[in-house]
């Protein structure tokens, strides 16, 4: 194929993949989202800085991170199940307006001058738990409200808003901290919620009713759904690859506050543009993906942008200088993002519809459970090796483990595309 006809097949593919923002369920679903997502990523930029005013150490800063993200080892595959066999909008709107009133709670506590360490890293707790039992119904959306051959375009175009809100929140963040405070922060989070909750609840199509009296969180079922999702070697190497990104390169992004503030000792301002600078990253990544066809290996870009994103994470703990700060966040937002996006596509593609939301479940848990329990231990290593060193040993040990999964990857046998499975099946509805 010649190279104009290359650059004409990319731009078929990219306005096929924007055509879905036009469309009444896809488009306002998007749009909810990013709201939310921008009074979420606020929040996000605030609580850890409000934890350093607190006079919080690393640890419980990394505790804290530890409790909005572990909850998924314990609930995520309820959620799973949930996302299954229940009505989604309902437990999607519950769970949310649970969330809403954390940052709500936090805001009076501000108020009062009673807020404490303690108390934020139990409301990151409660948040984590709803969050873990809400997610994989979240998540099992996109692909329940497009057709099958434009999941990864519904996908990319998902981690577009996600990342989008990366960059507009930190940035609002840095604006309300510097006009008001930290509460203004929280103040945004919370009244971010609502938009979201209207729409699940308005333009999400309810659930029939024997699929949602059907509901059974028995242990066995789990466990089967699980095993019959692990046997697929495609979802196991999808799976890997994500855990490993998640648990040695995800506590770059937590620990990015002593990063900024520890090792160069910088303001809020720089901590916002330098989350700002991940965002902006993803977003350039995700973007990039809108235009990939359909036929590309998407297990193959995930291993490969793991393995940068790796290398990245040493490159960050090594550079003297703050102004490179920023541009390497920027590379490894973007990494991060088409490896975890590709791996996601993946998952959802090669996935049976009827066990949709335990797959997404089991990514939620080596995505957010992986990042939390790496969150923890760096937290530790961080007060025994010191920042620097805690992320080089970090990033030497992601290279071994994607190195070793892309050597296995290439002994997978080729299958016949996911997709066939996907379009064989009954489209079911997100409800």
């Amino acid at each position: 194929m010649s190279p104009e006809a290359n650059l004409a097949q990319t731009f078929l593919t990219l306005r096929k993949s924007l055509a879905l923002l036009r469309t009444r369920r896809f488009g306002t679903f998007w749009f909810a989202s990013l709201l939310s997502n921008i009074g979420t990523w606020a929040q996000q930029v605030a609580q850890p800085w409000l934890l350093l005013s607190l006079g919080a150490s690393p640890f419980l800063i990394g505790l804290d991170a530890f409790a909005m993200d572990a909850p998924v080892w314990a609930f995520t595959l309820t959620g799973g199940v949930l996302a299954d066999r229940a009505d989604r909008r309902r437990v999607i709107a519950v769970f949310q307006s649970i969330q809403m009133l954390c940052p709500t709670l936090l805001v009076v506590l501000l108020l009062t001058g009673a807020v404490r360490p303690w108390i934020v890293i139990c409301m990151s707790l409660i948040v984590g738990i709803t969050d873990a039992l809400s997610m994989p119904s979240f998540q099992s959306i996109v692909p329940s409200i497009v057709k099958s051959e434009q999941i990864a375009s519904g996908l990319a175009l998902n981690s577009t808003q996600f990342n989008l809100s990366r960059i507009l929140g930190p940035a609002l963040a840095g604006v309300l901290i510097t006009a008001t405070g930290v509460m203004g922060c929280f103040v945004a989070s919370a009244v971010s919620y609502l938009p979201f909750i209207l729409i699940a609840l308005w333009i999400l199509p309810r659930s029939d009713a024997s699929r949602a009296s059907g509901t059974s969180l028995n242990l066995h079922g789990v466990a089967a759904g699980v095993n019959e999702i692990m046997h697929d070697r495609r979802l196991r190497q999808a799976l890997a690859t994500v855990l490993a990104t998640s648990f040695f390169c995800g506590p770059l992004v937590t620990f990015i506050p002593i990063l900024v503030k520890g090792t160069f000792h910088g303001s809020a301002g720089q901590f916002s543009a330098a989350v700002s600078a991940f965002g902006i990253g993803g977003l350039v990544g995700a973007a990039g993906l809108l235009s990939v066809g359909e036929r590309q290996d998407r297990q193959r870009l995930s291993s490969a942008f793991a393995l940068a994103y790796g290398a990245i994470v040493a490159l960050s703990a090594t550079t003297p200088w703050f102004w490179s700060l920023p541009v390497l966040l920027g590379l490894a937002g973007a990494a991060m993002n088409v490896s975890n996006t590709c791996a996601n596509t993946v998952i959802m593609t090669a996935s049976a519809p009827g066990l949709r939301g335990q797959t997404v479940s089991l990514y939620m848990l080596a995505m957010r459970g992986g990042m939390a329990l790496g969150g923890l231990l760096t937290g530790l290593s961080i007060g025994v090796f010191g920042m620097r060193h805690a992320l080089l040993l970090n990033s030497a040990l992601a290279l071994a483990a994607h190195l070793t999964l892309y050597r296995q990857y290439r002994n997978i046998a080729p299958k016949a595309p996911a997709d066939s499975r996907v379009e064989r099946a009954t489209h079911t509805p997100p409800s």
